[in-house]
């Protein structure tokens, strides 16, 4: 009966090694979830959801199956949203541990299978049974080497062929050996896609006419990741920046440039863009926070001196304009001075007790 036959579309996302630090096991599953949330949103021939599976999502949709064309439509939908944010978050990204550096690294295959099966639900939870669901999943595990492809069952194709879908594409012919019988398949490679892929750059959030107005500098007998670690990450931030009581409010669980987030002051608040970012540990690392105003930011500039001597610098930039730079010469240029001075002094006692993440 049709009503008990359908497609099962499982988009699976591998490439992600074990981790041990609790950062990289934390940040690794926001990366996960974040994509997962990519993949569902990029769902347009009205698959369902049975239930997500670790790094993976079991769709289906019971009914005859989308034609070949518009199944591939749909799985060049889901992959290329899936490297888009890779590409975005690894152009913006400020994290240095194991998972963020990695994540673009990750990939993604698709299995597609036409069967029977049938829904039941469990509470507020609808879940699939049959033997075809088996098969799907028996088909996660192959010896293909490479993992981005996309896999089409002999049972979807019938007696059709997938042709040349794109001019790139070829197809290979498997058989995978259960121990219920074999399962003839064919796959073709995504990874020509990605030359297809355009992402655009952050936009900009830094202050276009900037001047500087105070720059205080202090050397530190720490190494230079250790030093970028302790200053910049948001959890250490009350801890030695001189009237800041929290940060808080931010954007999402990883921040990069353009995320925002507001820092209490003992007398108020002020929401901060994440404006700018460059990170080379063997020379210099650059870090900037913008007012939402655009009316002032700081830079953390932290430069190589030797092993363990890294040389610190915060600057402060306001907008070059005359009657800003006079108000802020009368009123503001010595307590941001006072607060630079003090900050780094206590900076100085915090790296000490720091512990970076393995890998960091």
């Amino acid at each position: 009966m049709m009503e008990n036959r359908g497609l099962l579309f499982i988009p699976d996302i591998s490439g992600f090694t074990r981790f041990v630090t609790e950062m990289e096991i934390e940040h690794s599953r926001h990366i996960i979830q974040e994509l997962l949330e990519v993949l569902i949103d990029s769902n347009e021939i009205g698959l369902e959801i049975s239930e997500i599976e670790g790094d993976a999502i079991l769709f289906y949709k019971f009914g005859k199956s989308p034609d070949l064309h518009e199944l591939y439509s749909q799985v060049e939908k889901m992959f290329c949203a899936f490297h888009q944010h890779l590409l975005a978050y690894e152009r913006r990204r400020i994290c240095q541990c194991k998972a963020c550096n990695t994540a673009i690294e990750l990939s993604l295959k698709v299995i597609t299978h036409y069967g029977e099966f049938a829904g039941y639900n469990v509470k507020n939870f609808s879940k699939l049974i049959g033997k075809d669901v088996i098969v799907a999943h028996q088909l996660l595990k192959n010896d293909i080497e490479q993992h981005e492809y996309w896999l089409i069952t002999k049972n979807l194709l019938g007696n059709d062929t997938p042709g040349q879908l794109k001019e790139w594409m070829t197809w290979e012919t498997k058989i995978k050996e259960t121990e219920n019988g074999e399962i003839p398949f064919l796959y073709t490679q995504l990874s020509d896609l990605k030359s297809e892929i355009e992402v655009k750059p952050p936009g900009n959030y830094g202050i276009a006419n900037k001047f500087k107005t105070v720059s205080v500098s202090r050397e530190f007998d720490t190494d230079i990741k250790k030093l970028f670690y302790t200053a910049v990450h948001f959890e250490f931030r009350h801890k030695w920046v001189d009237g800041v009581k929290a940060i808080d409010g931010v954007d999402q669980f990883l921040p990069g440039i353009g995320t925002r987030h507001r820092c209490i002051l003992e007398n108020g608040s002020v929401t901060m863009y994440t404006s700018d970012f460059s990170y080379d540990p063997y020379h210099k690392i650059v870090y900037s926070e913008t007012d939402e105003k655009k009316q002032g930011a700081q830079f953390f500039i932290l430069e190589k001196v030797g092993d363990e001597k890294t040389r610190f610098t915060m600057e402060f930039y306001i907008r070059n304009s005359l009657p800003v730079k006079t108000f802020f010469n009368l009123f503001m240029k010595k307590k941001i001075d006072r607060i630079f001075q003090k900050s780094l002094a206590n900076l100085e006692n915090l790296v000490r007790e720091t512990e970076v993440p393995v890998e960091f």
